[in-house]
């Protein structure tokens, strides 16, 4: 009789031990996906924030506008001229949206992956997975591009709007409704590669890195960087784009505020500045990009783990 009263709860702590807190169980609703991404995407956005500006203002496309020779010359620069606050501008826009584009993003992604069988097994999926990242990247994008063209003409320099709710006001009354999605394409054509080989990327290291699939914040910390650098460095000719078109509303050059579409914008930055015009702001981008993503997929996965303890 004591041996079998012993029984029962050594199987339960065998259960416990080996669940899978990758996908969260089935039971769960939307909330817990979308809190988990919802916090990757304001930890992710807000922290290396200062260096998104740097890499905004090295892009601009101007003639005889303020060049910078590098990530340190810029902020000794901008603080100089502007004040070290001046690296902060618009990041209220930022985190009024990632939180829920981020929330948006990642239950579309577990959403999807799920439904393209990317988590059927222990094999890797880089189809599903990468479906299910374009998939999420479409739906957050739509929601975030607004708050992203805000966010880039608050950094530029020259252009101090009191507040978000001023900046979006001035855009809307100067340039209409149209000018808070025109990079919406452009930004498609940047995100759903990038997307791809983050997701992708972050999923080959962390199953080569932790192939036990535990909660790790070490390797998801690790691979999350990774993934983000090479999605960053591979994408920067589209963000370079993207910026040009979410900030020409800003520039007195006539040539630039008429271009309104992808190809154009890429005529101008080629005729202008030649296929170096597109790595502007790579390093930024990389130094920004590589530890937000790791950041965001070590929130992620911890507020995951930590809401499948829980519910």
């Amino acid at each position: 009789m004591l041996q079998t009263e012993k029984n029962p709860p050594t199987i339960i702590e065998e259960d416990e031990e080996e669940f899978d807190y990758e996908a969260l169980p089935k039971n769960t609703s939307l909330a817990s996906n979308l809190m988990a991404g919802a916090f990757a995407g304001i930890m992710e956005h807000t922290v290396m924030y200062p260096v998104d500006a740097i890499k905004t203002r090295m892009q601009i496309v101007s003639k005889g506008g303020v060049s910078y020779s590098g990530i340190s010359n810029a902020i000794s620069r901008i603080s100089a001229t502007e004040g070290a606050r001046a690296l902060w501008r618009g990041i209220t826009s930022v985190a009024i949206g990632a939180g829920p584009a981020h929330a948006v993003y990642f239950s579309v992604y577990e959403h999807t992956k799920q439904q393209f069988g990317g988590n059927e097994g222990t094999g890797y999926h880089p189809i599903a997975t990468s479906l299910a990242g374009a998939c999420a990247t479409i739906a957050s994008d739509a929601l975030m591009n607004p708050f992203d063209v805000i966010k880039q003409r608050m950094q530029l320099a020259g252009h101090l709007y009191p507040n978000i709710a001023a900046c979006a006001t001035s855009i809307y009354r100067t340039e209409g409704f149209s000018a808070f999605y025109i990079s919406y394409p452009t930004t498609l054509f940047m995100n759903i590669p990038l997307t791809a080989l983050n997701f992708t990327t972050y999923e080959a290291l962390s199953k080569f890195l932790n192939p036990q699939r535990k909660y790790d914040p070490l390797t998801h910390c690790i691979a999350g960087g990774l993934a983000g650098a090479v999605a960053a460095a591979a994408t920067t000719p589209m963000d370079v784009i993207k910026t040009f078109l979410q900030t020409k509303g800003s520039s007195s050059d006539p040539e630039i505020r008429n271009t309104n579409s992808l190809v154009d914008a890429s005529r101008v930055i080629y005729r202008r500045e030649g296929l170096k015009g597109f790595m502007r702001g790579l390093r930024p981008r990389i130094v920004s990009n590589m530890p937000s993503t790791a950041i965001s997929w070590t929130g992620y996965e911890m507020a995951k783990f930590y809401l499948y303890r829980s519910w």
